[in-house]
């Protein structure tokens, strides 16, 4: 059995967070752009899931754009002391719902600007800055502009933080050169494992990953192997997906994302389940099947 604890803290930033935390996208619209289907119900969810002890929400102002963070401040503003809301800057949303890169020094101040405002906020907890190259995922290019950029921000007081989404290695390791990064959030899940390596290298220098798409995004995970796994646990495919991703290394930190309140408690319950290691080792056998021959 793994000795990792799912239902432990991990240091983001310089403040301990529990490693299942909520992430705002589903809260927008269709394709994350316009208003929700129901308001209410987006506000609920987010009240919801303090109460049951989340302390961390991954969002973004270009999710809408400016709406998953209104209802944030609408839903939990004053927030609780313990509550680290960490960000995105590094694209904005086109009038056709299209994702844009918007790297630019005058991109980005507005965008931390907006963050502060749409929040209520002073000072952001953590600001990721989203690596454009590719949209569909991590591309080589620099950051070094985009980065010096957010440094300012940060020594101007705008920002406690700085974290990397949809990048290298490479990139990575450059842009610890310039600032002090406190974690990564790639896409990671079940049967996309691209970047294990990167996991545990940074688990060795104590920073946090965090795994967009965990239950596979918009393509949501299908396995025969994953099925089988949760029929014999007594639990839910996804459950038994996000347990996995839990015992996989003790630096992931979860985002799942619902506008749901009982999807939500069952995603909470994820981190209650243990997996025997004859489940781990029939799991790992998801991405190794998916393997070009």
């Amino acid at each position: 059995m793994s000795t990792i604890e799912p239902s432990g803290t991990f240091v983001l930033g310089d403040r301990p967070v529990k490693r299942l935390g909520y992430g705002a996208m589903q809260l927008a619209g269709p394709g994350v752009f316009g208003p929700p289907k129901d308001r209410n119900a987006a506000l609920a969810v987010l009240r919801e899931a303090v109460a049951a002890g989340t302390n961390h929400i991954d969002t973004s102002d270009f999710y809408g754009p400016h709406v998953t963070n209104r209802i944030i401040r609408e839903a939990l503003h004053p927030y609780p002391d313990d509550l680290v809301i960490v960000t995105k800057v590094g694209a904005r949303r086109g009038e056709d719902a299209s994702w844009i890169p918007a790297f630019s020094a005058d991109a980005l101040t507005q965008a931390v600007h907006d963050n502060l405002g749409n929040l209520g906020l002073d000072v952001l907890d953590v600001v990721n800055l989203r690596a454009m190259f590719d949209v569909h995922g991590p591309a080589e290019g620099s950051l070094e502009a985009p980065l010096a950029t957010l440094a300012e921000l940060q020594r101007k007081g705008l920002i406690r933080h700085i974290g990397l989404s949809n990048v290298t290695p490479t990139q990575i390791a450059d842009a610890r050169k310039m600032v002090e990064v406190v974690c990564v959030q790639n896409q990671y899940n079940l049967a996309h494992r691209a970047d294990d390596a990167l996991i545990d290298d940074l688990a060795r220098d104590g920073l946090a990953y965090v795994p967009f798409f965990p239950l596979g995004g918009f393509s949501p995970l299908q396995s025969s192997i994953l099925s089988d796994v949760a029929a014999q646990l007594g639990a839910t495919p996804m459950q038994v997906a996000l347990a996995w991703l839990f015992h996989r290394a003790p630096n992931i930190l979860l985002i799942p994302g619902t506008s749901s309140i009982a999807h939500l408690h069952d995603n909470l319950a994820a981190a209650d389940i243990a997996l025997p290691d004859e489940a781990l080792v029939a799991l790992d056998r998801i991405s190794a099947s998916l393997r070009p021959e």
